[in-house]
């Protein structure tokens, strides 16, 4: 087989693996169309996920506004400006 024929039947294989990909994709698409239960499921369980972290969060950020509160020694800036002449 010439180089050519062996990159036209490779393209034809990488062709048909891409429409077997989209069809999958349309017939997972077509079923959470059609019962989406398990889709609000996933959703409402990652809401429920991002509350949580964002409520420990806000409580382990309460404990730490008390160290902030305390005066502390100005930082030194974290750039060294250089000049040059």
């Amino acid at each position: 087989m010439s180089d050519m024929q062996d990159a036209v039947t490779h393209l034809q294989a990488a062709a048909r693996e891409m429409v077997a990909a989209a069809r999958a994709v349309l017939d997972i698409t077509d079923e959470l169309i059609e019962n989406p239960a398990p889709l609000l499921a996933a959703l409402a369980g990652m809401a429920a996920a991002g509350r949580a972290a964002v409520q420990h969060e806000r409580s382990a950020g309460a404990d730490d506004d008390d160290e902030e509160a305390a005066p502390t020694a100005p930082r030194r800036p974290r750039v060294q400006h250089i000049r040059v002449s």
